[in-house]
């Protein structure tokens, strides 16, 4: 039996395509949100991996932003109450044994080999 060739597709050739849900991004809980959290979004997912959460934090989020960490916690917070993310373990500071962020899973996307959440589909806006 003859191996069949790998073959990169021209939008991938170079490292990777970030593929999204389209209902996710014309619905209203995206489209509402400030275009930081809009950011963040596509920052945590170029992190994400099926088999372990993404740890990002929030000076780091800041620094691939532009904006102040604030900036970057309220985005995390609005992503958080929407239900595109989920904290899985909170982040830890020790001068001595090193620091840890966050870890996130997002709900748009497979985790540990399991169907998306979509929580985000239950947001809505207080009135």
């Amino acid at each position: 039996m003859a191996k069949k060739n790998k073959v990169k597709l021209s939008f991938d050739r170079r490292g990777g395509v970030l593929v999204v849900s389209r209902v996710m991004r014309e619905s209203y809980a995206y489209e509402s949100m400030s275009p930081t959290a809009k950011v963040l979004m596509d920052l945590l997912h170029m992190q994400w991996r099926n088999d372990r959460p993404v740890a990002y934090g929030v000076r780091e989020a800041a620094k691939k932003i532009g904006c102040k960490p604030e900036t970057a916690g309220k985005a995390f917070k609005v992503l958080e109450e929407r239900g595109f993310i989920v904290r899985e373990t909170e982040s830890l500071f020790n001068s001595k044994t090193g620091s840890k962020a966050r870890e996130w899973r997002l709900t748009w996307m497979p985790f540990e080999y399991r169907e998306p959440t979509h929580d985000w589909e239950k947001w809505q806006p207080c009135n």
